[in-house]
């Protein structure tokens, strides 16, 4: 994870960034035959951190909407992500890790979406 800019503070980006960067090195080692699959889990994982860090800098509805799109893409990231562990094609424990890093993303970008539900 990089630690180079200490003043940002938004976990929910932070926590998307280290999942997409184990995704990236994650689907790097995929058989050749699988590479759609490859270069679609990087754009989800990559839309999530994105979102979420333009959804920072906007307001009022146009805010929640990034905040959805991430959401969205991480739940992406899961679907893809236990369709390459059934295929036995990536390490489990990593995948494990990432899934559960990608969990905490979601559980905070729901709070983000629904503040006075939380």
């Amino acid at each position: 994870m990089d630690t180079s800019r200490p003043n940002n503070h938004f976990i929910a980006h932070s926590t998307a960034l280290e999942a997409a960067t184990i995704v990236v090195n994650l689907v790097r080692r995929l058989p050749s035959r699988l590479n759609s699959i490859a270069d679609q889990i990087i754009r989800s994982a990559n839309s999530v951190h994105v979102n979420l860090a333009e959804g920072n800098g906007r307001a009022g509805k146009d805010r929640i909407y990034h905040f959805r799109i991430a959401y969205a893409s991480a739940k992406e990231v899961d679907s893809h992500l236990r369709l390459l562990t059934n295929l036995n094609v990536i390490d489990i424990d990593q995948t494990h890790h990432t899934m559960q890093l990608f969990d905490q993303v979601r559980a905070m970008t729901w709070r983000l979406i629904h503040p006075k539900e939380c």
